[in-house]
């Protein structure tokens, strides 16, 4: 069978006169039609065609393959090489084409937009034997001069303008047009008239799964002819990257409501994504932290709350947002907050400002505050973040750190007190000096043993053997008896179990009193006596401390010295329990009360 022969086989040629000769019936078509063979050689052309492509091209020439225009273009103005044009790519892949849009030039340069559809033809075993392709004027109208074509290189330069990855398909789904920013996204430029639906490599579903492109959402588009939007993808580039992006396919209609092809705008949402992980990231850090964070706005009214808040000051969430900060600060800080505010304001940072809370409970807690800005996307400052450590801990421990140093600088110097005291009072009993120096080498190894006793719990074996009070008072006093003086200090009343946890406290006690005692009291004048007496008053033991006949009035110090400040730290802090002291007109009477409990403990 010849082209012609096909060509007359055409439904459209056979609705036709059947008694119009064939020239005859080709050249009354009001549209531009020509055959070409397997090989591209153009065989019949009728007399629109030659008007549309402005010249006669001469049939079976070689050099006439596959179109008789001068030039084709595409609708950007790049030249088409024969050989890539709709006709030769129909004969190689056996593709038709229907309303494919491109540009024809004239030998005397002007240019035309034409609709081009193309039809195979093909032989009983399926093999392409050539083609028929109908071409016809875009016939959009032409306005004060200016060409079609220039309005379509006009639209061609904005799309490739802007910022969004944009591109058209054909009705079939074909990628026809594609702007820079499309091939940036996807890594890849693609083949126009080849690649189908969307120019990626590869496509998935947000979650992963592998989306074929002919169901992506330019597909959907063409398929079900609705717009689509904002269909969540991701693309792979060749190199593995992948960009999730957001796809607003719409269809293209004619004039007479034919859906002519598509056009798709996919949005990058990679910044958006990374700024949302990011944004979960900090959530997750800021619930899980220990430290307390929250966020108020610039009237100073709580907008977030996390864990450690909660933690820290007992309110929960839910109770204490929309409230103002105020409510955590004491009613002698509240100068506080409008200076904080004000700081805030100036867009200042305020690092480590140490100050007191208020909890729910009303109890007050000693922090470590850190406040910053807040600024929003625009640059203002509409908030302040905080955030706030509990120091409680590392305030007593700076404390006691106070209370050591403290206590290490009064021992130094109650060691050369005490080994002048010692020395004094051998030195009044021993007959020699072997006998001085037998008395005070006992009498410092009994001091040592007794002051052993303050070091640690678990570190020695001697507060493992002391295991009552009275035992306790005995070995602390050793080193300040003599044979002489054995009855000067007495301990009277119940004898009570000590726990092991509060053998130092006791034993430091004692030695301070009795250190005392020798310096300034009862032990530094020969007729001095110290009177212990222990004795239990419901739950609590009290132990009264006397020291008689000490000459020199009922005058006591101005204030507390260490052994005071001792003793309060010591029964009013870790025992709970109370503290006094009377000096008298002949000597000096320290009354403890402690909880029996403590003291087992």
């Amino acid at each position: 069978m010849s082209l012609l022969d096909s060509a007359r086989a055409s439904p459209f040629i056979q609705s036709l006169p059947s008694e119009l000769g064939d020239d005859l019936l080709l050249d009354s078509l009001p549209v531009g039609v020509y055959a070409c063979d397997a090989e591209g050689l153009i065989v019949r052309y009728n007399r629109a065609a030659a008007a549309l492509w402005g010249r006669k091209p001469q049939p079976g020439e070689p050099g006439e393959r596959f179109c008789g225009s001068y030039r084709l273009l595409d609708l950007g103005g790049t030249h088409i090489p024969s050989a890539k044009c709709p006709m030769a790519i129909a004969l190689t892949t056996g593709q038709n084409f229907r309303d494919e849009r491109i540009q024809i030039e004239r030998p005397d340069g002007s240019r035309i937009v034409v609709l081009v559809t193309i039809r195979t033809l093909k032989n009983v075993r399926g093999e392409v034997t050539g083609a028929v392709n109908m071409f016809r004027d875009d016939g959009l109208p032409v306005r004060e001069g200016v060409r079609t074509v220039d309005r379509a290189g006009e639209l061609e330069s904005v799309l490739q303008a802007l910022p969004a990855a944009i591109y058209t398909t054909d009705l079939d789904g074909r990628i026809t047009f594609f702007n820079e920013a499309a091939a940036e996204l996807w890594g890849v430029r693609p083949e126009l008239h080849r690649s189908e639906f969307c120019g990626s490599w590869k496509l998935y579903w947000p979650d992963g799964t592998a989306l074929p492109h002919d169901q992506c959402p330019m597909a959907m588009a063409l398929k079900e002819g609705r717009a689509v939007k904002g269909k969540e993808a991701v693309a792979e580039r060749p190199d593995g990257t992948r960009v999730p992006f957001l796809a607003h396919p719409t269809p293209l209609f004619d004039k007479a409501g034919r859906m002519t092809g598509a056009v798709n705008m996919l949005v990058d949402i990679s910044g958006r994504k990374e700024a949302a992980l990011a944004v979960q990231r900090l959530a997750a850090i800021v619930e899980s932290s220990d430290d307390a964070i929250l966020s108020k706005d610039l009237k100073g009214i709580i907008t977030s709350w996390n864990r450690g808040a909660e933690q820290l000051y007992g309110y929960p969430g839910e109770e204490v947002i929309g409230q103002p900060v105020a409510i955590l600060i004491p009613e002698d800080r509240r100068d506080e907050e409008p200076k904080i505010l004000a700081r805030i304001r100036q867009g200042e940072r305020i690092e480590h400002y140490e100050t007191m809370r208020r909890c729910k409970d009303g109890s007050l807690v000693d922090i470590s505050l850190s406040v910053s800005p807040i600024i929003d996307a625009t640059g203002m400052i509409v908030g302040a973040s905080k955030i706030a450590r509990d120091i409680t801990d590392r305030r007593r421990a700076e404390e006691q750190k106070d209370l050591l140093l403290r206590e290490m600088d009064h021992r130094i110097k109650n060691l050369f007190a005490l080994a002048n005291g010692m020395v004094t009072l051998s030195g009044r009993e021993a007959a020699s000096v072997s006998d001085l120096v037998s008395d005070l080498q006992d009498r410092f190894g009994a001091l040592a043993r007794a002051h052993s006793l303050t070091m640690p719990n678990g570190s020695n074996r001697e507060s493992e053997q002391v295991a009552t009070l009275h035992a306790l008072i005995y070995k602390v006093t050793e080193p300040y008896l003599c044979d002489q003086t054995e009855g000067r200090i007495t301990v009277t009343g119940p004898d009570f179990p000590i726990g092991p946890a509060t053998v130092t406290n006791f034993a430091l006690l004692f030695h301070e009193f009795a250190t005392n005692a020798l310096k300034y009291g009862a032990l530094a004048v020969a007729q001095g006596k110290v009177r212990i007496e222990c004795r239990a008053e419901g739950d609590n033991i009290c132990i009264d401390w006397r020291e008689y006949d000490k000459p020199g009035g009922s005058g006591g110090p101005s204030e507390d010295g260490f052994g005071s400040r001792l003793a309060r730290a010591t029964i009013e802090g870790p025992f709970g329990g109370s503290f006094s002291r009377e000096f008298k007109s002949d000597g000096l009477e320290i009354r403890l009360g402690l909880p029996r409990h403590r003291i087992n403990g």
